[in-house]
């Protein structure tokens, strides 16, 4: 008698699709441990809301054909050469540790070759996985739209980050607290593994899987690495540099990412999870806007302090890699965590200077930036049009009209503006050459929390694209003047302003 076998759902799926995408799936050849194989969930009419042209165009794919292959961007078919799987990953969640997280509501499709390099291609909102703890696996409209907006807004702003590729609704309805229209976004990044995916083995004592999915990061993020005496020591300081480079990125730009969990931590330096982030407008460096952050754990301030925690935990992950002894693996580790301040306040300090027109670093250059800082923080200034009103005032005194309206007591402008211009006579180069190189790192436009807002409302329960588009034609160029998207550089009035974000899932 022959015993027959069930067809894979999976290999039968990918067997009857065309090659779209040149994939190379170096995750999925890991040991299954690391991932569960997983089909997206149809969806039942899919509709293309935005591609992402210059993204794919960058990503070597061709849009054109993309966009009539929407199907593939629903997760409705799988192309050829993906193998979609969902990751597992543990993580801190606002300190509390869970040791099973995974992706709940994301299938990674593969890994796509581009001319710059290897990236993921995920479908996030594509159903539930076994990861997914009594989820629906499904996103909502409104989140897949916030995270196409700042995810490319801090692209633009030349930021690490993820990207989004596409969005597309999928014609049904998803239940939060109330019916919400659904959507799929397709994300790109260098890869998808955090923090919480070395947790997730540590926490289970499997330290072959710790050094399995280190080497694998080494090979796929750090290559050098592999060179030094010893390998995963060094992976701990290149992810603790990238780390501490990001961070200052953010603090500069006033940006809160909300959710700094390790599960939302990324191995390869990027931003990633785009939930209740959020743009400061007047700057406070206390500022907490995520609805779930209670106790302002994640508060802007407190960002530098918390990234060094993650790195903490990651570290106690590499204990049993970095040396036989334990006495000696922590002072390893430690040493590279030790780091992370110097790092870190070396590349805000040096992008805090060029924000204020300043080429060098000299002794008090720090003082001077943070007495702005302070200065604002009392007077409620705006963050973004501050540093934007001082590459005007950096030609002179009858140039600083703007930067002084922004303070409730202009003279608090004034004073500190004696002690800056005393200091920009110590640079080179003229005053218009110093407006220009100003205003390619003081940002216009950045995604305003309120603007943000209005675009999801006008989608979601109007069905009008128009403000999203927009928006996002907007932020591609957040560097340059556009005299007519002025309303979209401005804040909020009191009546618009947002006072919580929210996760979406």
């Amino acid at each position: 008698m022959t015993q027959t076998t069930s067809p894979d759902p999976i290999a039968a799926a990918i067997a009857v699709a065309e090659p779209v995408f040149a994939f190379d799936n170096s995750y999925a050849r890991l040991s299954s441990r690391f991932y569960l194989r997983q089909l997206p969930t149809r969806v039942a009419s899919p509709r293309l809301i935005k591609l992402n042209r210059p993204l794919a165009c960058d990503l070597g794919l061709d849009a054109d054909a993309l966009a009539g292959h929407v199907d593939l961007l629903a997760g409705n078919r799988i192309p050829g050469g993906s193998m979609p799987i969902a990751t597992a990953y543990a993580g801190h969640q606002f300190g509390g540790f869970s040791p099973q997280l995974g992706d709940g509501r994301a299938i990674l499709l593969g890994e796509i070759i581009a001319p710059d390099g290897r990236f993921d291609l995920q479908l996030k909102g594509s159903g539930p996985t076994p990861f997914s703890r009594r989820g629906d696996g499904r996103a909502a409209l409104g989140p897949v739209l916030r995270e196409f907006i700042v995810s490319e807004a801090m692209a633009a702003l030349g930021i690490p980050t993820t990207r989004a590729l596409a969005a597309v609704t999928t014609g049904e309805t998803v239940h939060r607290e109330t019916a919400l229209p659904g959507a799929v976004l397709t994300r790109v990044a260098s890869s998808h593994i955090r923090v919480g995916t070395f947790q997730y083995f540590a926490v289970r004592k499997d330290t072959e899987a710790v050094r399995e999915l280190a080497d694998h990061v080494i090979a796929r993020h750090y290559p050098d690495a592999a060179q030094a005496p010893n390998p995963y020591l060094a992976l701990l300081h290149a992810i603790v540099a990238r780390q501490a480079a990001l961070i200052a990125r953010w603090m500069q730009v006033g940006f809160i990412h909300g959710v700094m969990n390790t599960d939302n931590t990324s191995i390869a330096g990027e931003t990633i999870d785009y939930g209740p982030c959020a743009f400061m407008d007047a700057y406070d460096p206390a500022t907490v806007l995520s609805s779930i952050d209670l106790h302002g754990r994640y508060a802007f301030a407190n960002q530098p302090t918390i990234a060094q925690w993650n790195l903490t935990r990651l570290a106690e992950t590499l204990l049993e890699l970095l040396a036989d002894d334990k006495s000696a693996a922590i002072a390893q580790a430690q040493s590279a965590l030790d780091g992370f301040p110097q790092q870190f306040m070396k590349a805000y300090v040096e992008g805090m200077c060029r924000k204020i027109g300043l080429a060098s670093v000299i002794a008090g250059d720090d003082a001077l930036c943070q007495d702005l800082l302070d200065r604002m923080a009392d007077n409620r200034a705006d963050f973004t049009l501050t540093f934007r009103a001082l590459c005007d005032a950096a030609q002179g005194p009858v140039h600083d009209q703007v930067a002084r309206a922004l303070f409730r007591d202009p003279t608090a402008f004034d004073t500190w503006a004696i002690a800056w211009r005393q200091r920009l006579a110590q640079e080179a180069g003229t005053p218009e050459q110093r407006k220009a190189a100003m205003q390619r790192i003081n940002p216009a436009f950045i995604p305003r929390n309120h603007s943000v807002e209005a675009a999801i409302v006008a989608a979601v329960e109007r069905g009008d694209y128009q403000p999203f588009e927009q928006l996002v034609e907007v932020l591609s160029r957040p560097f340059d003047d556009q005299p007519d998207a002025a309303p979209l550089a401005l804040p909020p009035r009191p009546e618009e302003i947002v006072r919580a974000t929210f996760c979406g899932t």
